[in-house]
């Protein structure tokens, strides 16, 4: 008889897979971490992948590494869950984002899948800026930027990681969809002025236009089909579209969630920010 008591953590190398893995092990949860180049292979082109990662799983943290809101996302979601379904899997915990509404029809397909389903939709990393997106920007001294004086509540992954492991191990988050946010809402000036007192570096954010931002991530070697996407997330922030607050870590968690101050301050004693 099948043993499901594992978590399946896809894309378990990630910002939000590996900090959900740290906090199931500090419970003494069983984990096992998922992605193309984990220590179980998953890939969402690839199907031969889904069953092994499935045995023994009784919950999933679902990440879809590719784009959420491509037309192929809601079909793989589907038949990855109805698998999982029939292997005994009870509880799934999807990464999703705030505001975008084209990541809906994915959505649905976690909400049609017969399984008990929370879905999270946070707003943009605190970590975006330490781990990869714009950690080379802030390491060169500045952030160039096509949005302009707009607001965003940065989240810390951190908290990400502990409402998906809150849903994927107690009860009470079955059939919540949480919108997860920092605590107050910052320009990117405002963020990358909080890193420079944080480090002592002289770090600066200087707004562009979208014709400027493109020309940098093709020069950094995006594609001309990636460029315009990233530039339109970059452009809902720069139009107000995300200057508002969510209570997704509050309901969840019961707690205010972490200050990006709070993050700059811990990030910078690791030296991340140190050329």
């Amino acid at each position: 008889m099948a043993d499901n008591t594992t978590t399946l953590v896809l894309g378990g190398t990630g910002k939000t897979g590996r900090r959900v893995i740290e906090q199931l092990t500090a419970r003494d949860i069983r984990t096992r971490s998922a992605s193309r180049t984990g220590e179980t292979p998953f890939d969402w082109l690839d199907r031969s992948t889904w069953e092994p990662a499935l045995a023994d799983v009784r919950a999933v943290y679902l990440v879809y590494l590719q784009d959420l809101g491509h037309p192929d996302a809601a079909p793989h979601i589907r038949d990855f869950l109805r698998l999982a379904a029939s292997r005994g899997v009870e509880r799934v915990v999807m990464l999703s984002a705030r505001g975008w509404d084209a990541a809906h029809p994915a959505e649905q397909a976690v909400r049609d899948a017969g399984i008990d389903w929370t879905i999270l939709r946070p707003t943009w990393f605190a970590q975006n800026f330490s781990e990869d997106m714009f950690l080379p920007s802030i390491l060169g001294g500045e952030l160039r930027l096509p949005t302009a004086d707009g607001h965003e509540p940065f989240i810390d992954a951190e908290d990400v990681a502990a409402v998906a492991v809150a849903a994927l191990t107690e009860d009470g988050h079955s059939g919540q969809v949480y919108e997860l946010s920092g605590p107050r809402l910052l320009t990117f000036g405002d963020a990358v002025a909080l890193i420079a007192k944080a480090t002592g570096r002289d770090v600066r954010y200087t707004p562009i236009s979208s014709e400027e931002f493109i020309a940098d991530l093709l020069q950094a070697g995006l594609t001309a089909e990636e460029a315009p996407v990233v530039d339109g997330l970059l452009g809902i922030i720069a139009r107000g579209g995300n200057a508002y607050l969510s209570d997704g870590v509050q309901r969840a968690l019961g707690r205010e969630p972490r200050d990006f101050a709070g993050f700059a301050e811990r990030t910078a004693d690791t030296g991340a920010w140190h050329a």
